[in-house]
């Protein structure tokens, strides 16, 4: 498998900020991007300009509302799930799953939940608690799997610039936190975190009070990798959210390749000892032949004195 650059971006309106999605996608390139919150129905995904753009791609719209979409850079995505499972009565588009490059990508927009307590904070905890269930199938599929999207949770306080104004917020209730922290016990690594064990990380900043301009920002953006996948890198990038009419989401993104696998740098190398282990063995194997024809001509070359000698001696 080769590297793979694997990103997510809330986009808050698919045609309402398609240039500046087509933008990000010229200067970041990344091989997969994960969309949500498309605000689109599926007839008015924007899949030319994509097209155009140089990706292919599987998108599950609905109007006004959520949508979620799986991009890939010179590829067709391989559309594998729609919808999390147990969830036949579920109308929102909030799932996808696609095979791109050998890997198993899910992209979610997981919900919101508020205003809490109430039915859309019910909501919000019954699909995480599928999301939980299928999570845990994936991992023991094997397959190299990558969770990617917009979780609305604050994992910890250290993913917020501060708790004071969100303590009743959906995004923070120990209720949110322990279904993700069940999420990541399962095995999956969450790549922004481990990338950036210590600092202040943030994919959202809100439209209120400057938090933007003041760096007042969340962390619920994240990008989950199965164990079988090795971290090359990770980041945000955070100029999409200081651009003309943004999302207020920046994106996410990680590079990744499987965890067997030496960088090419590393397997060039490797080769190229390979090769000469390869022809010491040829030479040295060339030797111990030579000897062994000089061998057989020596001994070849006393045979015929031996017999002459003994001829002489009976004579």
């Amino acid at each position: 498998m080769h590297p793979l650059k694997i990103a997510t971006f809330n986009i808050n309106g698919v045609r309402t900020r398609l240039q500046a999605l087509l933008a990000w996608l010229e200067r970041e390139a990344p091989d997969v991007a994960c969309l949500q919150e498309l605000k689109a129905v599926d007839e008015g995904f924007p899949i030319d300009e994509i097209h155009a753009a140089g990706y292919g791609a599987i998108w599950h719209g609905q109007k006004s509302w959520n949508g979620v979409a799986i991009l890939a850079r010179g590829a067709d995505p391989v559309e594998v799930r729609r919808g999390l499972p147990g969830g036949d009565d579920d109308t929102q588009s909030r799932y996808l799953e696609a095979a791109v490059g050998g890997v198993l990508i899910a992209c979610l927009y997981l919900p919101n939940g508020n205003p809490q307590p109430g039915p859309k904070f019910d909501y919000k905890l019954a699909w995480f608690e599928r999301l939980i269930g299928h999570a845990q199938t994936l991992l023991q599929s094997g397959h190299p799997v990558v969770i990617a999207g917009d979780y609305n949770v604050v994992p910890t306080d250290d993913d917020i610039y501060n708790t004071r104004s969100w303590l009743k917020d959906a995004l923070l209730q120990p209720e949110s936190r322990e279904c993700y922290r069940r999420l990541l016990a399962q095995g999956w690594t969450d790549a922004l975190r481990a990338r950036f064990p210590d600092e202040k990380i943030y994919t959202f900043w809100d439209y209120f009070r400057q938090h933007w301009q003041t760096n007042s920002g969340l962390r619920i953006d994240h990008l989950l990798l199965s164990p079988g996948l090795r971290m090359r890198d990770a980041g945000v990038d955070k100029w999409v959210r200081g651009e003309e009419k943004a999302s207020d989401h920046a994106p996410a993104w990680v590079v990744i390749e499987a965890a067997g696998e030496a960088p090419a740098g590393k397997k060039v190398a490797a080769k190229k000892v390979a090769t000469r282990k390869a022809a010491t063995k040829k030479v040295a194997a060339k030797k111990v032949a030579g000897k062994k024809v000089a061998a057989k001509k020596v001994a070849a070359g006393k045979k015929p004195a031996t017999r002459v000698a003994a001829r002489k001696t009976a004579a």
